[in-house]
């Protein structure tokens, strides 16, 4: 079973941030889940939510701020107790500091009908300028950002983020023509698992802490699992 690190190590550094990501290759976890969100110069940062208040203590929108003001503000607020400062910073930093990652879900939170094309063109420079193209999936729960995806063709797979599962979450995916599913893991169960896999889809899910969950779900035969502790799903799933 893959691990992705959820927001980088979300459990053992401040969400999001470099330190964070670093502590997932610490664990020797080389995917990561993150966060992306476009800034007033349309410039994709990393970052869950799209206020500042509970990351940095700042109220706001990322919407209104560029890119090189956000990359001033400190975010540590996303774990207590943490004593170094850590910036909001762009998805070229983390491409930048850390080629070791072996792939990434983009997550996007800027998924509106007007944001859908500025921020999947943002990300394919990007992935470009870097050679990804092996290494990255876009996920979203916005139907209009995978549907602009997919009526565009654009060349990068693309994922459905689902969390409550009102409509069947696997036709929904292959609706839009997505390769990942990424499910929260209360919505696994072993025939959608089943389901999914049969239809080409890669299921992954989120947000997996427990041990005995981690290997209930491995013994389901998800094909990866999202998590905030990095290093002890890399114990309980390598014992």
């Amino acid at each position: 079973m893959l691990i992705y690190g959820h927001r980088g190590a979300r459990g053992e550094a401040p969400e999001n941030t470099l330190a964070s990501f670093d502590k997932a290759l610490q664990a020797g976890v080389t995917r990561v889940e993150l966060d992306l969100h476009l800034s007033a110069d349309q410039q994709l940062v990393i970052i869950h939510d799209p206020t500042l208040q509970r990351t940095t203590g700042i109220k706001g929108k990322v919407a209104r701020h560029t890119a090189e003001q956000l990359t001033r503000l400190d975010a540590r607020l996303g774990l207590a107790g943490w004593e170094q400062p850590c910036p909001i910073p762009t998805l070229e930093q983390l491409f930048q500091q850390f080629p070791q990652f072996e792939h990434y879900q983009l997550e996007v939170k800027s998924g509106s009908r007007a944001q859908a094309r500025p921020v999947l063109e943002a990300i394919m420079q990007l992935v470009e300028r870097y050679q990804l193209q092996d290494k990255v999936v876009i996920t979203a729960a916005s139907r209009h950002l995978l549907r602009y995806a997919r009526d565009s063709h654009c060349p990068l797979p693309t994922g459905l983020v689902e969390e409550y599962g009102m409509l069947d979450p696997v036709k929904s995916a292959l609706r839009y023509q997505c390769r990942f599913l990424a499910l929260n893991w209360k919505l696994c169960t072993p025939t959608r698992v089943a389901q999914a896999q049969r239809n080409g889809l890669h299921v992954s899910a989120w947000t997996v802490n427990e041990p005995e969950l981690m290997l209930k779900l491995r013994d389901m035969g998800v094909d990866s699992l999202i998590t905030d502790v990095p290093h002890l799903a890399v114990t309980i799933l390598q014992d």
